[in-house]
């Protein structure tokens, strides 16, 4: 059996690690590393799985899952840098290429590159997977199956992982921000909290249901639900009159360069 380890046990890291026991891993053949003992407690009692070092992680793996912050990485590569060969390297990390684990770790190591998003603790993340260099069509088949027991999986060319990660790696905060923003005028206009925080958040529940299942455009479901002179139509025109389209665009944009900075300044 595929030993696996996962380096940064934080919400993605454990996310991955419960999503494969759930799909039948079994605990012996899963590791994490985390540098805080309490939490490394707290998660092998939680579900099972043995803390270690990421020197022991990396000697014992057969597919080493990186999930820390980019600005960790340097300390990771250095602690890691024995890596058996052959060993799989998949990285979850935010704006770091596939070439900077080649350049750092034994020659021919194969790496896949990984952007997912946080709905993997409910076990509906959309993740991108790119191979790197040495990286084969069986890495990558075998990242898919990983990662589809925590959600969606697309392959993309490396050179698009910085619109993935404006994209869908931080598309779940631009989906917070405008629920927010509706509960917030739904107090306005004089409504509890909690009604109108379960009125949103059910309505965004049911919205993206239809987008994924429906197979129809997103401009198709807002015709079906503007009416001529209706209120719908009058909103949509507040929207467009204060530029929440160009704002929406600019900000992904943002984010995209934002994650071409982190891979450069590795």
């Amino acid at each position: 059996m595929t030993t696996i380890a996962v380096l940064g046990a934080g919400k993605i890291g454990e996310a991955l690690l419960a999503g494969l026991l759930r799909s039948g891993r079994a605990p012996a053949d899963l590791l994490f590393s985390e540098r805080h003992p309490e939490r490394s407690a707290e998660l092998t009692a939680r579900h099972g799985v043995r803390a270690a070092s990421p020197a022991e992680a990396a000697r014992e793996a057969d597919v080493l899952v990186v999930a820390v912050k980019p600005q960790d990485i340097d300390t990771v590569l250095t602690e890691i840098g024995d890596l058996r060969v052959g060993t799989l390297v998949v990285s979850l990390c935010a704006g770091l290429p596939t070439s900077l684990y080649e350049s750092r770790l034994p020659a021919g190591t194969p790496v896949v590159r990984v952007m997912p998003n946080t709905p993997m603790v409910v076990g509906e993340a959309m993740s991108a997977v790119s191979g790197g260099t040495h990286a084969t069509e069986e890495h990558l088949a075998l990242v898919t199956e990983l990662l589809g027991a925590v959600g969606r999986v697309v392959r993309v060319p490396e050179n698009q992982q910085d619109a993935v990660t404006a994209l869908s790696g931080s598309g779940p905060a631009y989906f917070f921000f405008l629920v927010e923003a509706m509960i917030d005028a739904g107090i306005l206009l004089g409504l509890p909290r909690a009604v109108a925080s379960e009125l949103i958040v059910q309505s965004a529940v049911g919205a993206a249901t239809m987008l994924r299942d429906s197979g129809e455009h997103p401009v198709t479901l807002r015709e079906a639900v503007t009416s001529p002179a209706g209120t719908t139509i009058s909103a949509i025109r507040e929207l467009e009159v204060h530029g929440v389209r160009a704002a929406l665009i600019a900000a992904i944009e943002a984010a995209r360069d934002r994650s071409v900075e982190l891979g450069r300044a590795t």
